[in-house]
């Protein structure tokens, strides 16, 4: 197991998606953040179940800086409670693990 994590975040557009992304990448707490458009996620919200479409945020970081990454974006997310779930890296390709180390502020 590495120290690694993959972070999973959605909200409600490529341009907020991609306004999160850089805000995560300038402050070195991602490495990289991949967005998927075109998601859709079904949840239930204040007793509804609700439906809509999201962009998922595939955000490559490592443990020692979940708590930085989660600060930073819930501070810009326009969600009240954006998802923040970590998820480890068990094993990588030796070259990306090391770009990644290098990328990351720790």
């Amino acid at each position: 197991m590495t120290d690694k994590i993959v972070v999973l975040s959605t909200c409600a557009t490529e341009e907020e998606a991609a306004k999160l992304a850089r805000v995560l990448v300038e402050a070195r707490v991602a490495a990289c953040v991949t967005i998927v458009p075109g998601v859709r996620s079904v949840y239930r919200w204040q007793g509804a179940i609700e439906s809509a479409a999201e962009c998922l945020l595939v955000i490559k970081s490592s443990r020692q800086l979940f708590e930085a990454l989660r600060m930073a974006l819930e501070k810009a997310h326009a969600y009240d409670v954006p998802e923040v779930l970590a998820l480890p890296v068990v094993e990588g390709a030796p070259n990306y693990m090391n770009w990644l180390e290098g990328e990351l502020g720790a």
